[in-house]
Parts: C-alpha cells; structure tokens; sequence
C-alpha cells in the first residue's frame, strides 16, 4: 500500500518556503549563515513521518490537514533538531544523515548546536501561531514539549549515552522516550488541535505508541541488514558504539517477530479509532515494510 505521499509533498512544499533570518540588521550584525545552517538540515529530505503522522490525523478526524502544517513543520523541527544534536562528536558521533555529511561535519560543531537549539525555538513558535483556540494551542504545545523534555527525547539521549546496562523492560522504556514519545506526539497534537474528546482519543494512543516501537525496532534491524546507501548513514553504528538492540538482545528473526507484532497491534488499534483512517495504516504499513 502506498506512503500518503500528497502528505508528504505538502510539508516538503511547506519547509521550502520556511527562513529563519531577515538578514543583517542596522549594525551589520548577519544570522543568515545560521539560517543556512537550519535549513540545511530540515530541507534534507526523507519520509517526513512525523509531520505526515500528524496530517493524517488531521484527516481521520474529519479536519482539512492543510490547516494544520504549521504544526506538521513544528513536529519536523523538533525532529531535525534532535537529529543535529544527537549527531555531534558529544553524542553519537555520525559523520552521514540522510546521504550528506552532517551539520556539523558540514558548518563545524558550535553552529551545529546553535542551529538544533533554534530549530527548537522555532518549532515552538510555528506551533503557538495555528489557528485554533487558546486552550486547544496551550495542550498541544505542552505535548511537544513534554515529548521533547527529560521524560521524552532528552531524557531518552542521556539514558542512551550514559551506557546504563538495559534489560528488555529498561531498552523499551528507552526508546518510549527517545523515539516513541515525538511519534506519540505527532498524533497527540492533532487530537489537540481538533478539540478531540478524550475517550474517543485512546485508540489513537494505542496506535501511536505501537507504530513509535514498530518504528525503533525495524530502525534496530536496519542497522544490522540494511547498506550505508539504504540508510542514508554508515550501518552497524549500533553496534560500534557498543548499544542494547532490538537484535542484540533478541536476535534478528526475533526482533522481527516482534515489529510484526507491533504492527498488528497498531493496526488493531486503528479498526477502533473511527474515522478516515486509511492515510494512518498506509504510514504503519510503510514503517513495516522498510525491513521486508
């Protein structure tokens, strides 16, 4: 089944037209080569999962999801940004992303740090300016940041690089807030905006939290069978930097066991949502499939 690519073209579409900077100001004082530094990051392509899962959210519960792409591009802002960050010398090290050298192989590390922080800024702002009613953008920021902080992706990269020895339980709990937590959000955020009653928002939970750990183990098994071409990064990273996998710790054929079972769960999870929810399984079926 094919990727909502009418999605994904229209946050493409969207980031192009994003800048940072207005250029120098009255002093002569410049913030375009941090504009530059920005962009270069978030215009490097891919899937778009994120602000896609977001859109078709938007669509399953009957809302038009160009209305919602400023909160599409926060949601790939803040991705992009824990991208940059997470590839620095400090963190893991990556020279590659997406078929092209890293921010800061590219614009050297200090840039690298200044543009993720102001991607994040950014994505706040973007977020804050929808269209929609106070409470509804107040809920809706508050997720994002929630999925950003200590108990989200932050707090998923310390537990990753301080090398706690991880058992299953303490590796699924990783990567709920590392990988799962802005997945979560991706969906979270159009319930939030759409003014979406909590009872009929928990088959949507479900869902996003099963394709956030169907996304991390298919991503722990490309490491080991995919090429560095397939990834867009050197392969084996996991491995190198001595880390707790889906394949480590269960094995390949086990590992593969388990995003099938994920996959069934989210979606079962989808059959009770309700709504125009053919754009989400089409996602899901996508994150499956990139291992097949």
């Amino acid at each position: 089944m094919a990727y909502p690519e009418d999605l994904r073209q229209m946050v493409d579409d969207h980031l192009e037209t994003v800048h940072f900077s207005h250029g120098a100001g009255p002093d002569g004082a410049d913030t375009t080569g941090l504009d530059e530094a920005m962009r270069y990051s978030l215009l490097a392509g891919g899937k778009r999962i994120r602000p896609v899962l977001c859109l078709a959210t938007a669509r399953a519960i009957g809302q038009e999801p160009g209305e919602y792409i400023e909160a599409a591009s926060a949601l790939e802002m803040v991705h992009t940004y824990s991208l940059v960050h997470d590839d620095l010398p400090a963190m893991d090290d990556d020279d590659l992303r997406r078929g092209q050298p890293t921010s800061h192989v590219k614009f050297g590390e200090a840039v690298a740090i200044l543009a993720g922080d102001g991607l994040f800024a950014e994505a706040i702002g973007a977020l804050a300016a929808v269209q929609a009613p106070p409470e509804r953008i107040v809920e809706a920021v508050g997720l994002l940041s929630a999925a950003t902080g200590v108990e989200g992706m932050v707090g998923g990269q310390y537990i990753d690089v301080s090398a706690q020895a991880l058992d299953a339980e303490g590796l699924r709990h990783l990567h709920s807030l590392k990988t799962g937590r802005l997945i979560k959000a991706s969906v979270e955020v159009a319930l939030a905006l759409g003014g979406v009653e909590n009872t009929r928002r928990e088959p949507f939970h479900r869902f996003a939290t099963s394709i956030g750990l169907l996304f991390q183990i298919v991503d722990d098994i490309l490491d080991v069978t995919g090429s560095d071409e397939e990834l867009g990064k050197p392969h084996g990273s996991d491995e190198r930097h001595g880390k707790v996998t889906y394949v480590s710790l269960y094995g390949l054929e086990q590992a593969r066991s388990l995003a099938a079972e994920s996959h069934e769960k989210a979606l079962a999870a989808l059959a009770g949502a309700g709504g125009e929810t053919e754009d989400l399984k089409r996602i899901a079926d996508y994150i499956y499939s990139r291992e097949q």
